[in-house]
């Protein structure tokens, strides 16, 4: 497992050559990214994107990735947390990941593109698994409108329908990860989680930005 990216250092901080073209937002957005210790991590341990490091801080703090399990990576693009799931399940495991939108191969991994909402990608993830998933993941986020109420109506929205995929493919004492925002998850998909899962636990790994709204949910102990 790759280890936590090193905390910034202090009088470090990078500036941008030129901002000359470029709104104020996105002048923003760059610098945040050349200063990100985690996007320095990624970029030098050869992960695809900053991302990856929530996904083994989660992992690292309870436990979910073993070698031999199968993986499902639901909106997968661009493939940090697939990369990770590779390594941890290893040779013995499965890891299938989806998208979308198209994805270059990860190695280890089998990459469907298509839309997991549609009837036939259940049929399409079970048969590359070679059988039911031992955990399913989602990092699925839309893009925001800056609304807070709306962005949170949409997260949520994706992940009800993480949920529901996950409920039809996950092995008995399966697990279920999904990004969600801050306030927890929403009464009724909570109401859900309880009902399916023997435990669910909200997160905030250390690698979500301290301005992000972001958390997970965790789902362990599948009962069906």
């Amino acid at each position: 497992m790759a280890k936590k990216p090193p905390a910034a250092g202090r009088g470090m901080a990078t500036r941008l050559r030129t901002a000359e073209g470029r709104s104020t937002a996105s002048q923003r957005w760059l610098t945040r990214q050349l200063n990100d210790p985690y996007v320095r991590a990624a970029k030098a341990q050869g992960f695809r994107s900053r991302a990856a490091f929530k996904l083994l801080e989660i992992d690292a703090k309870l436990k979910l990735l073993k070698p031999g399990m199968r993986v499902v990576d639901l909106g997968a693009a661009p493939g940090g947390w697939t990369q990770v799931a590779v390594a941890a399940v290893e040779e013995r495991g499965e890891v299938v990941a989806i998208d979308i939108l198209p994805m270059d191969p990860v190695a280890g991994a089998t990459v469907l593109q298509g839309d997991f909402t549609e009837d036939e990608a259940e049929v399409r993830v079970t048969a590359a698994m070679g059988g039911k998933a031992d955990l399913v993941l989602s990092d699925m986020a839309p893009n925001t409108t800056g609304h807070q109420a709306t962005d949170h109506l949409r997260i949520m929205a994706l992940a009800e329908i993480a949920l529901d995929f996950a409920t039809r493919v996950l092995a008995p004492k399966g697990a279920f990860v999904a990004k969600v925002l801050q306030g927890g998850t929403e009464a009724e998909m909570l109401a859900v989680l309880k009902r399916d899962f023997a435990v669910v636990r909200h997160v905030k790994p250390p690698a979500s930005r301290k301005d992000s709204a972001e958390m997970y949910v965790v789902a362990t102990g599948f009962r069906r």
